[in-house]
This record gives structure tokens, sequence and C-alpha cells, in this order.
């Protein structure tokens, strides 16, 4: 399954409008995998979500991640959180999110394709999982994880420094979901890349 170097996770309490528009504009901006969150809507709700969501993506091969296994049952892709089980039955991708190294063993030893890791700087979206572990931090926790994308307070700017670190990408929540049109800071951030390392369109 192909994986874009750049993701997009979804709050619809951080959108100014409806969190459908959000991820519209986001895709017209250059959005191509989405993580569906929003564990807190029944089941029904996020099922229906997720189909509004499918349809934004379907028309431009994008990548739609159930966040969690209620979300996601029988989906080809979910990203779990950290301490959800692992699916009995694997889906043909799945992510974890991560933060600390012991949580990145045990996603390589559970064959999990991609992590997140954070929060790689501070940020007000993912409270609690503090320290920041600035890029020399997630340096130290990239070495034999899986695809790793780092997460929490990247700006367009902190992209070069990421890849740099070793992460296969980048995600955004925050900043997307407050306004999707920053989507296009992010995608120039990894088509500007020096020659030979641009990494968008993947």
């Amino acid at each position: 399954m192909s994986l874009p170097r750049l993701l997009v996770l979804t709050d619809r309490t951080q959108c100014a409008g409806p969190l459908v528009q959000a991820v519209a504009t986001a895709v017209d901006c250059g959005a191509r995998a989405v993580v569906l969150r929003e564990k807190d809507l029944p089941e029904d709700a996020r099922r229906e979500l997720g189909d509004q969501l499918r349809a934004v993506l379907d028309p431009v091969g994008g990548l739609l991640i159930h966040g969690g296994l209620a979300g996601g049952s029988g989906s080809e892709a979910v990203h779990l959180s950290g301490s959800d089980p692992f699916p009995a039955v694997r889906p043909r991708l799945v992510g974890r999110s991560c933060h600390s190294a012991d949580e990145l063993a045990r996603a390589g030893e559970e064959g999990c394709d991609l992590v997140t890791i954070s929060p790689v700087f501070a940020t007000s979206s993912k409270p609690g999982y503090g320290p920041a572990l600035g890029l020399d931090g997630l340096a130290r926790l990239l070495p034999g994880a899986p695809r790793a994308f780092a997460l929490g307070g990247i700006r367009p700017e902190d992209v070069p420094g990421c890849l740099g670190a070793g992460a296969y990408g980048v995600a955004v929540m925050g900043a997307v979901m407050r306004d999707p049109r920053t989507m296009r800071g992010y995608v120039s951030a990894l088509r500007d890349l020096p020659a030979g390392e641009a990494t968008y369109p993947t």
C-alpha cells in the first residue's frame, strides 16, 4: 500500500467549520493521507464520517486510515493507540502511536507498517506526553523503528529537520485543522528539499 510522506490527523474540535470541509480543503491543497480520529463519536456516526472522508479522498487516490480498532473494523488501514491490542485479523496497513523507545520496539515486533512519534515539539493538541523530544531526541528513537512520522508542533519549516533526523515523513493535526490552507506549506516543504531528496508526491 502506497504511503505518502505527509499524514493529516483529524480533530473536529479545532475546526472553524465542518470537519469534512476542512479535510476537503486540505486535500485540494495536497493532502493525500488522513487519519480519522474522533474516537468519542458513536460507531455509526464515525462510520458515516469515514464514508464522507473516503468520498473526498478516493477521487485523488488518497488513503483513509481509521484511528483505533473500533472505528477501523473491516478497514484496510488502521492506526492504533499505544494501548490498543494488535488486530486479530491484520489489515493491509497498521500504524501505532508511540512516545517512547519501548513503544517503538513493540510496534517493530508486531510488524507495524508505520508509527507516529510524538511530541517532537511542544503542542497544545497532544498534552500529557511531554517533554518535547526535539530533533535530537527524535533522531535517537528512530534507528530500527518502522516508517516513522514526526508528530507534535511540526511547522512547514520543521520538515527538513525532521526528515534529516531520519523520519520517513511528518504528521500534522492542529495547524491544518485550524486552517487547512496551511497544507500548501507542508507540501512545498517536501517538494523544495535539495535535488534528489524531494519527497512529495510519492
